[in-house]
C-alpha cells in the first residue's frame, strides 16, 4: 500500500514524470507495483525512501525503452487494433467492378451501332426517363434530325429506327447513373460505419470522383460528334478518337482500381483470420517470397506486362474511333505484306504544320491504316509477354520461388491472352460485326483482370492484416 501511495504523490510532484506516466499509461510499472503488493513481506522490492528519484526513473526508462522498441506483434497486443476491412466491402467492390465491366461492352456496342449520338442533351437527372408519349418521341427525333450524323447518314431513318438506336444510347447513360449511385451510397455507409482504412477511404474517394469525372467527359466525347463543323468539313460525322480512348481508358482505370482493391481487401482479411496467403498456409513465410529476388523480378516484370495490356486496350479505341478494323482484313499480313508501305503508314495527308513537324505523331493517332498496325503490334507484343511470363513461371527455380496463386494466375493470364488474340483476329476477318466486336472488347478488360489477380497475389500483406494475425495467432477474440 505505502509504495503504491507514494508512487502517485511522487508523480503528482515531478511533472516530467507525470508526463511519461501519461504516455503509455505504463502497464509495466502498474505490473511492478502490483506484484511488490501481493508479494511476502520478506521479498517484496525495497524502495528506498531517501532516494526515490532513481528508482522511478529507471523504471520509466525502461519502459519507454521496450516501447521504442516495439514489433507487430507488440502493436496487435494493444487495445485498439487497426480497421481491418471486412469481406462485405470486398463484395460491394466486385459488385461495382462488374457494373463497369458491363457499361464497357454496352458502351461499345453502342459505339458499335453508331447509337451514340442519338441523343443530343445531357441532362444528369430528367434524362433518366426516356419520352413517355408520342409528342415527346417526335420532339427528340426533331432534335436529332439536326445533327450531322442524321443529315449525312441516317437522313432516310424513321421514328421506329430512331428509338432503337436512341434506347441504345439511353441505357447506357442510366447504367452510368446507377453505377454513381451503387457505388456513392454504400461507400458512405461503411464510412460512417468506420469499417474502412484510412488509405482505402483516400483511394475509394478517389474513384467516386472519378465516376463524376467520367460522365462529364462521356457528354463532351459526344458533343465533339454534333458539332456543325463536321458538315462543313465533309468528314464522317463520329466522336472524337481522342476522347473515346479518354472515355474508355477512364473506365478501365475505375474498372481496375475497384476490382483490384477488392482483392486485395479480402486477400487481407482471409490473411488475418486464417494465415493464409497467396495459397500457402504459413503465415511466416510470406515474407520470405517477396523478399525473393526471383518474386521481385517476377512481380516487376507483371506490372510491365500490366501497362502493356493497359495501352493496348486503349489503342483498341482509337481502333473504334476511325473505324481502322474496316481496313486489311487480313492476318497477320496487311495487303500481301507484314505492314503497308512506308508513305502509307507516314502519309503527308494527315500533317497539318506546314512543315511537316507533326508528320509522325498524327499518323499515330489518326491514320486509319496507322493506328491499326499499331493495335496489331501492341496486341502480338501483349500475347508474347503474357506467353513468356507464364514459361518463365514455370521453370523449376521460380515455381520454387513464387506463392502458388500467382503461378495460376500467369497461367490464367496467358489462356485469356489466348482467346483475346483470337476474338481480335476473328473481328477483324469478319468486318467488325457488333457480337465479335463487343466480345473482343470484353476480352480485353477479361485480360486485364488476370494481370490485376497476378498483381494482388504477389502483394504482401497489408500492414492492419499483418497485426490482426498477430493478434489472432495469439489467441485474442474478437
Amino acid at each position: 500500500m505505502l509504495p503504491s501511495l507514494w508512487a502517485k504523490t511522487f508523480a503528482l510532484k515531478q511533472p516530467g514524470i507525470s508526463c511519461l506516466r501519461g504516455i503509455h499509461h505504463t502497464s509495466a510499472v502498474r505490473s511492478i507495483l502490483q506484484a511488490n503488493k501481493l508479494a511476502p513481506i520478506a521479498t517484496r522490492t525495497s524502495i528506498p525512501l531517501p532516494n526515490p528519484r532513481s528508482t522511478v526513473l529507471s523504471t520509466f526508462a525502461s519502459a519507454l525503452s521496450q516501447a521504442d522498441l516495439a514489433s507487430e506483434s507488440e502493436a496487435a497486443s494493444a487495445e485498439t487494433l487497426p480497421t481491418l476491412t471486412p469481406p462485405s466491402v470486398s463484395y460491394w467492390l466486385v459488385f461495382s467492378a462488374t457494373l463497369v465491366f458491363a457499361v464497357i461492352v454496352v458502351g461499345g456496342v453502342t459505339r458499335l451501332t453508331e447509337s451514340g449520338l442519338s441523343i443530343v442533351e445531357w441532362q444528369p437527372i430528367t434524362g433518366i426517363l426516356p419520352p413517355l408519349t408520342k409528342a415527346e418521341w417526335e420532339k427528340e427525333f426533331d432534335k436529332y434530325k439536326e445533327t450531322p450524323e442524321f443529315k449525312m447518314i441516317n437522313h432516310s431513318i424513321g421514328l421506329s429506327e430512331f428509338k432503337s438506336i436512341f434506347y441504345m444510347e439511353w441505357g447506357h447513360r442510366v447504367l452510368g447513373r446507377f453505377i454513381g449511385l451503387a457505388f456513392v451510397a454504400p461507400l458512405a455507409y461503411f464510412a460512417s460505419r468506420k469499417a474502412l482504412a484510412p488509405p482505402l477511404t483516400r483511394n475509394l474517394l478517389f474513384l467516386g470522383l472519378l465516376i463524376g469525372f467520367q460522365g462529364a467527359l462521356g457528354w463532351y466525347m459526344v458533343k465533339s460528334g454534333l458539332e456543325d463543323s463536321i458538315i462543313e468539313t465533309g468528314s464522317v460525322p463520329r466522336v472524337s478518337q481522342y476522347r473515346l480512348a479518354a472515355h474508355l481508358g477512364t473506365a478501365f482505370v475505375l474498372y481496375a482500381g475497384m476490382f483490384g482493391l477488392s482483392m486485395s481487401t479480402l486477400y487481407d482479411w482471409r490473411f488475418a483470420k486464417t494465415g493464409e496467403w497467396g495459397g500457402l498456409k504459413d503465415p511466416m513465410t510470406w515474407k520470405k517470397v517477396v523478399e525473393n529476388p526471383i518474386v521481385k523480378r517476377f512481380a516487376r516484370y507483371s506490372r510491365l506486362l500490366a501497362a502493356l495490356v493497359f495501352v493496348t486496350a486503349l489503342s483498341g479505341a482509337f481502333v473504334a474511333g476511325l473505324d481502322a478494323g474496316l481496313l486489311y482484313n487480313e492476318f497477320p499480313l496487311m495487303g500481301g505484306r507484314l505492314a503497308p508501305p512506308t508513305d502509307e503508314l507516314f502519309s503527308p495527308f494527315y500533317a497539318k504544320a506546314a512543315d511537316k513537324s507533326d508528320l509522325w505523331w498524327r499518323n499515330i493517332l489518326e491514320n486509319p491504316t496507322t493506328v491499326q498496325f499499331n493495335h496489331r503490334c501492341l496486341a502480338m507484343a501483349s500475347y508474347v509477354g503474357t506467353g513468356a511470363l507464364f514459361a518463365w513461371s514455370r521453370s523449376a527455380a521460380v515455381k520454387a520461388a513464387l506463392p502458388p496463386l500467382a503461378g495460376k494466375f500467369a497461367l490464367a493470364a496467358f489462356g485469356m491472352a489466348n482467346v483475346q488474340v483470337a476474338l481480335g483476329i476473328t473481328t477483324l476477318l469478319y468486318l467488325v460485326p457488333v457480337s465479335l466486336g463487343a466480345a473482343h472488347q470484353a476480352g480485353s478488360v477479361l485480360l486485364l483482370t488476370t494481370v490485376i489477380h497476378l498483381l494482388v497475389a504477389l502483394r504482401r500483406p497489408g500492414m492492419a492484416a499483418r497485426i490482426w494475425r498477430q493478434a489472432v495467432a495469439k489467441g485474442r477474440k474478437f
